[in-house]
């Protein structure tokens, strides 16, 4: 109890603006290391990769809902593979709500650079926590129970342990990370359609294409667009932020 009372505290204490780190050119490279070896080695992308599938799947609920339609599930796999269901009127919504799964995990990571940068890591984390208890009463099986408690304990230590001035690093390392596996999974899936068309019956930019008539060419398109679009404005919050802790 005593725990969960600190971690209450750090909770609420997070919603106010840090002072903003000052990085050094060698911090923002062991940062980036730190982010690559998340997301880019098999052994760690492999539990790394599943919460870049939460992070997928909620970019789909929380598109639902704001399209007015209703969340009725999300399932999660240790496949990295992944399924939200919601309800509401066809059209748009459904659209809508398809598209933001591959996008989210790289618009989350530049949002969290930006975060890291401008000194509201403490509040990104607090954030993220919180939005991680929510997402439990929405999964509907025990695989995906146990992949977000996981997501929920290491988020509750990074709330818990991680000091505020440090905490900068972690959240800039957590969106770079997510950034680079957003490109990973984008690979992913362009490799479906190219390579492996017979497995393209769950991919995101397929069921886009089924229910639009617009080729799912064009969607993965938009992806692309999306990520690259949110990786350039990761590297110039990072390019503009490093010269200044250095003086120049």
């Amino acid at each position: 109890m005593e725990f969960l009372a600190q971690w209450w505290d750090r909770i609420v204490a997070g919603f106010s603006r840090s002072q903003p780190p000052q990085l050094t050119l060698t911090e923002v490279l062991l940062i980036l290391l730190a982010a690559a070896a998340l997301s880019i080695p098999p052994v760690t992308w492999r539990y790394f990769g599943l919460f870049s599938t939460v992070v997928h799947e909620l970019g789909h609920a929380f598109a639902a809902l704001v399209a007015g339609s209703r969340v009725t599930g999300i399932r999660l796999n240790f496949d990295h593979s992944g399924l939200t269901t919601s309800f509401g009127r066809p059209g748009w919504r459904t659209t809508w709500a398809t598209f933001w799964g591959y996008p989210v995990p790289a618009v989350v990571g530049s949002v969290l650079v930006w975060c890291g940068f401008a000194g509201w890591a403490p509040a990104a984390l607090s954030v993220g926590a919180l939005m991680l208890l929510l997402a439990l009463l929405f999964i509907r099986n025990a695989g995906g129970v146990l992949i977000l408690l996981g997501a929920v304990a290491v988020s509750a230590v990074l709330v818990a342990a991680v000091p505020a001035e440090f905490s900068g690093h972690v959240v800039v390392a957590l969106g770079v990370a997510l950034l680079v596996g957003s490109v990973r999974d984008l690979g992913k899936v362009a490799n479906v359609h190219l390579r492996r068309r017979r497995e393209r019956g769950q991919s995101d930019a397929y069921l886009l294409y089924r229910s639009t008539g617009i080729p799912a060419a064009v969607w993965l398109v938009l992806f692309t667009a999306v990520i690259g679009g949110s990786i350039a404005w990761a590297w110039t919050v990072v390019s503009s932020g490093v010269p200044v802790s250095l003086g120049m």
